[in-house]
């Protein structure tokens, strides 16, 4: 079995017809399927949640097999994600691509088991600290993308959990427990 780094790659990445899309709509469903599988779990291994068309995304080519995935596979892929709601659009050009690989609520129910785990229900803590705070190490928080934490500590607020508070700069915003 072929691997990047330690991640193992799936058998089908080393079977050339799957770096290109296909033209049968069942074998092309299963092929997408596959692929966002792959995307999502790699992602997920190597803490990535941007991904670029452009770029020299490690997954888009197989030099071992001689292979490497169109523009238009790599869109129908992430295109695929962003209709699932496992991804986002960063731009509208779609260049750029945010990774979901926990929903926002997934997310948001991270962040309270880690609030629990640390006996931290009645405690102020700055986003930062939560993306790379001592506390926040060894967990999926520690180095996440700020944008979607964001994201789940505001959904998190509207269920009544937290309070976020601006302070005078991004770097210092805090969060209110009240769990």
């Amino acid at each position: 079995m072929q691997t990047l780094g330690e991640f193992k790659l799936p058998n089908f990445f080393n079977y050339p017809p799957y770096f290109t899309l296909q033209p049968v709509k069942d074998t092309r469903e299963k092929q997408i399927q596959l692929w966002k599988e792959l995307i999502l779990e790699y992602c997920r291994t190597h803490k990535i949640f941007v991904v670029g068309l452009d770029e020299d995304f490690p997954l888009f080519s197989n030099p071992v097999i001689e292979r490497s995935l169109s523009h238009e596979a790599r869109e129908a892929y992430l295109s695929a994600l962003v209709s699932e709601g496992r991804a986002e659009w960063l731009d509208k050009s779609h260049r750029k691509c945010l990774l979901l690989w926990h929903r926002i609520q997934d997310w948001a129910d991270l962040i309270i088991s880690f609030v629990k785990d640390n006996g931290l229900e009645d405690s102020v803590m700055t986003v930062e600290e939560i993306r790379s705070g001592v506390e926040s190490r060894g967990t999926e928080l520690h180095g996440m993308d700020r944008t979607i934490l964001m994201r789940a500590l505001k959904h998190l607020e509207h269920r009544g959990k937290l309070a976020i508070f601006k302070g005078t700069s991004a770097d210092d915003e805090g969060i209110k427990f009240s769990i």
